[in-house]
């Protein structure tokens, strides 16, 4: 079985010509080094040098060898380097970003971000519409608007798909042949009168003809509300999915993009660089789920929308 300590030796003894020289360099003594060569030529089944009272040289096969060894002390330092490297990632990172996004997103795959950088703290922000990366309220965010000024460095990482979902017994009345109620005319929940200028807000109060059932501030409401059948909610997919709600309609053109924003300062910090990567992994593995419904959650509704 090869061993790296050995070949380490087989290197040192063939750049420097003689063991007594090599095993200073390396701090061990002569016999130690003597033996790392002889069980290094038994575990290859090849002689490496030639032994002469004036030195060592190497023979042909260990002319062979030695680029591989040279490759292999390579791997070994980009080994450790990486190591250490992933050592000194550590301190507290603030993030800025939605609550939907911190409680289904982030936070259910924050177990391996923690083993693999068990010395960074993150700090999650949820309140975004104060937290501002240019006066340092936060060192990175996850938003869907994109910053008009500051000292910022933004990436576009994805969409965040929305739909017009139904659950409990308004499913089955817009899968029942025999309902003759428009969607328009149904019972759907609205946003307060604070929240207004969300797009979701304004696309339901074009969209549905009568008063809503029901007004909420929070998405979570907005759910909940879907799931006792009390309205229709226009909701992000990944959301409804989550939630076993059915897509009503998928086409409501209400998509937004996902940025990822760092202060520009701080974008090749390591804790803050490591946080923002963990972040594009999950926004790309998860893709198609935040911008699209789930193919078995669409129904067919037995009214068309306009």
């Amino acid at each position: 079985m090869l061993i790296w300590d050995d070949a380490k030796a087989f290197l040192e003894v063939a750049r420097r010509g003689r063991l007594s020289a090599a095993a200073h360099h390396m701090g061990c003594g002569i016999a130690t080094l003597s033996r790392r060569l002889d069980r290094l030529e038994g575990a290859l089944a090849v002689k490496l040098f030639q032994r002469h009272q004036t030195g060592y040289t190497l023979t042909a096969d260990g002319e062979e060898l030695f680029d591989k060894a040279e490759a292999m002390e390579a791997a070994a330092l980009a080994f450790q380097e990486g190591a250490e490297q992933q050592a000194r990632v550590q301190g507290r990172v603030r993030l800025a970003t939605a609550e939907n996004f911190a409680s289904h997103l982030i936070l259910p795959r924050l177990a391996g971000f923690a083993r693999r950088y068990p010395h960074v703290t993150l700090d999650i922000v949820t309140d975004i519409r104060t937290a501002n990366l240019h006066r340092r309220d936060a060192d990175l965010a996850l938003r869907m608007v994109k910053p008009a000024r500051g000292n910022v460095i933004l990436r576009r990482l994805g969409t965040l798909g929305y739909g017009l979902y139904a659950g409990g017994g308004l499913v089955q009345k817009l899968t029942d042949p025999a309902c003759s109620t428009a969607c328009a005319e149904m019972a759907w929940v609205a946003w307060g009168d604070s929240y207004s200028d969300l797009p979701m807000a304004g696309w339901c109060e074009k969209f549905f003809s009568r008063e809503p059932a029901l007004m909420a501030s929070s998405v979570a409401s907005h759910i909940a509300a879907a799931k006792a059948g009390l309205g229709l909610a226009v909701l992000p997919h990944f959301l409804a999915s989550d939630a076993g709600l059915h897509c009503v309609n998928s086409n409501i053109d209400l998509s937004q993009p996902i940025y990822l924003v760092l202060h520009a300062d701080l974008a090749q910090t390591p804790r803050v660089r490591a946080t923002a990567d963990f972040l594009a992994f999950l926004i790309e593995e998860q893709r198609d789920r935040l911008a699209k419904p789930a193919p078995q959650e669409t129904i067919c509704p037995s009214q068309p929308f306009d």
